[in-house]
């Protein structure tokens, strides 16, 4: 099987299958073999490692992984692309193709199968619309990871790296400085695409802390605190918490705490820091165990 990375291969793939780009999807093939073997390096794959690439397409950077890790494990939800998979992959022994949505996969089960519960490393060419809820996911669900290597629309890149009282700072960040050191690659041009994207793309490393730098008593209830405050980016963070049901505060209890921590009460979330996040959910936690 020739090399999916060359243009060619690729667009020859495409008319074999008589292929049809789903808008819906977000599909977009990288089709520069430099950026691939950049992503491959840059992930550290080795023949020990279990990895899990979300939405293959038709395989590009899969016989990439194939040549290096021991098992790669590929979730596609476009099922017009499985057989295309199938023969683009068929060279390899070493991967297994799930035609599903990645949100309803029970990945700890496929480590568990595949890789003895130990931590994997996950590969992927993510598309705008679902990078957040694919991050956050693996994040809070607890899957064991080392790392998390993907290409992303530059300006979700920019929101997994930037701090407090920044446009792009929100719950995406801090989920990203909670669970991971994020290590920007490189920018890539939408000319590196089939069919080519309107935007910049950057490729971003996420290095699985095995304990997070910040403490807090209930992570759960941190990250209720902590996607309250940006529902609604312009109101007041007391305003924001006593409007969200699940964090059980009014606003009186909140803006009392915020006096409490030395901090002025009409503060808004997008300057708070995650450390500052932790101290608050801490407190507010306690005082609804106290009511």
């Amino acid at each position: 099987m020739a090399t999916l990375g060359n243009p060619a291969n690729t667009g020859e793939v495409l008319r074999k299958y008589n292929f049809s780009f789903q808008k819906k999807f977000g599909q977009n093939f990288l089709i520069d073999e430099h950026i691939l073997e950049k992503i491959v390096d840059v992930a550290e794959i080795g023949d020990d490692d279990c990895v899990l690439e979300i939405g293959p397409g038709i395989g590009t950077m899969t016989q990439y992984l194939c040549e290096r890790a021991r098992h790669v494990i590929v979730v596609e939800i476009d099922k017009s692309l499985i057989p295309i998979l199938e023969d683009t992959l068929s060279e390899y022994e070493n991967v297994t193709i799930i035609n599903n949505d990645i949100l309803k996969v029970d990945i700890k089960a496929l480590t568990e199968e595949y890789n003895s519960g130990r931590p994997i490393k996950v590969v992927a060419n993510l598309p705008y619309y679902i990078t957040t809820p694919i991050i956050m996911g693996l994040f809070e669900n607890h899957v064991p990871l080392e790392s998390i290597t993907v290409m992303v629309q530059k300006e979700v890149a920019d929101r997994m790296q930037v701090g407090p009282g920044s446009k792009d700072y929100g719950a995406l960040s801090l989920s990203v400085a909670y669970y991971a050191k994020a290590v920007p690659v490189c920018v890539v041009s939408p000319n590196c695409f089939m069919p080519r994207p309107n935007v910049s793309s950057e490729v971003i490393r996420l290095d699985v802390y095995r304990e997070s730098p910040v403490k807090t008593d209930s992570e759960d209830y941190l990250f209720k605190i902590i996607r309250a405050s940006f529902r609604q980016r312009r109101k007041q963070l007391a305003n924001s918490l006593a409007n969200a049901p699940e964090t059980g505060v009014s606003r009186e209890t909140v803006q009392e705490t915020l006096r409490e921590m030395g901090i002025r009460e009409d503060v808004r979330g997008e300057s708070f820091t995650l450390e500052q996040f932790a101290a608050l959910s801490d407190r507010l936690l306690k005082k609804r165990g106290n009511q």
